[in-house]
């Protein structure tokens, strides 16, 4: 038997999600509940839907030009979203310059929001990573993945009686915890096997209404076989994905293979096109625009990704920065075939402080 985990714990943590879901639902007409009638099975098409990122949605730009005034671009915008993993960090270890440049920001006055498409965390746990790397960071600046599937869960109105199966870490299970949603699976399936024996069937809760997968280090064949049970089995079930990072920074010595790597299995076995909340997915960025009251054209995205931290921002409207520190090479950038350009590219956010140099 597979345990369950209830919780409605309300901490100042989970105020999030009843300050701002309904406003969200209420205000994005593309988020509505298809479990309020799950009668017959949804059929969920992300290309054309505004969760999922369209790389023809937007015309293609002018190549991006070196950060050379970056004292413009910080006068130009209020608020900085920064990405994690190869941009304030990777592995464990900070990069260069990273807490200068952070405080360099806020001594001008600028909102840091930092954005990870990394759920293995909750934002709490986050909150603990910066800290042991030295950085004073508030909880209610970053936003993590993890926060961002149980968040649009909230602003659906997932229904009290159902249930997620979690195809990742225990970052996503904590914030369903904040967000009192019933939740089964994560790490503790990692030791379950299948034993393929002569007419042996497994069976699903039939009331799991989603499925959430993310980067998940403990990912086996019980757990592809049980999620795609329920997707393609339950009435309604939603398939989401915290993000589809083909590769992640687990180490700073190499690059690893991402959420996206799970997500393609799941796919795979349903043939279903999952629901993204993560990066480059507009539901993030409509979630901070509304909590913090912000104008995107005001919000400058810094990213190590093109393929979704740049078109997170370029979706968003946003100005866009791109740091070499992170997975793209200058040459990834500049190559013929590479239609994804940002406003500026810079070898690391620390570039910033270039500004105080030229000022002595």
């Amino acid at each position: 038997m597979l345990s369950i985990r209830v919780t409605a714990t309300i901490s100042s943590s989970s105020t999030l999600f009843f300050t701002n879901s309904k406003k969200l639902s209420n205000k994005f007409s593309y988020i509505s509940n298809p479990l309020n009638n799950s009668s017959k099975p949804i059929k969920w098409n992300c290309k054309n839907s505004r969760m999922e990122a369209s790389k023809s949605s937007f015309v293609t730009k002018a190549s991006a030009q070196p950060l050379t005034n970056p004292a413009e671009l910080i006068d130009s915008v209020e608020t900085f979203i920064f990405d994690c993993d190869g941009v304030i960090w990777k592995g464990d270890k900070l990069i260069d310059g990273v807490p200068e440049t952070l405080n360099l920001l806020r001594e001008k006055g600028k909102r840091l929001v930092f954005v990870t498409n990394n759920s293995t965390k909750s934002r709490k746990q986050y909150g603990k990573k910066f800290e042991t790397l030295g950085l004073s960071v508030n909880e209610e600046e970053i936003f993590a993945s993890s926060f961002a599937a149980a968040a649009y869960l909230k602003s659906i109105d997932f229904p009290k009686d159902k249930k997620v199966y979690v195809v990742g870490e225990d970052g996503i299970l904590k914030e369903l915890e904040l967000a009192g949603i019933q939740y089964l699976g994560g790490p503790e399936d990692g030791d379950k096997k299948i034993e393929l024996k002569p007419g042996y069937m497994m069976e699903q809760d039939k009331d799991v209404g989603a499925v959430v997968v993310g980067f998940d280090r403990y990912f086996n064949y019980h757990k592809i076989q049980y999620a795609t049970l329920c997707i393609r089995e339950n009435p309604g079930c939603l398939f989401i994905a915290t993000n589809r990072d083909a590769v992640t920074h687990l180490t700073d010595a190499q690059e690893w293979a991402g959420g996206g790597s799970m997500v393609g299995a799941i796919l795979g076995s349903t043939k279903r096109e999952p629901l993204v909340v993560g990066k480059p997915s507009t539901f993030m960025m409509d979630y901070l625009a509304d909590k913090f009251q912000i104008q995107k054209s005001q919000i400058c995205m810094v990213g190590d990704r093109l393929d979704t931290d740049i078109v997170f921002g370029q979706n968003g409207g946003c100005k866009t920065l791109l740091v070499l520190s992170g997975v793209t090479s200058l040459s990834m950038l500049q190559d013929p075939n590479n239609s994804t350009q940002p406003d500026f590219y810079a070898n690391k956010i620390s570039d910033f402080l270039s500004i105080k140099a030229a000022a002595v």
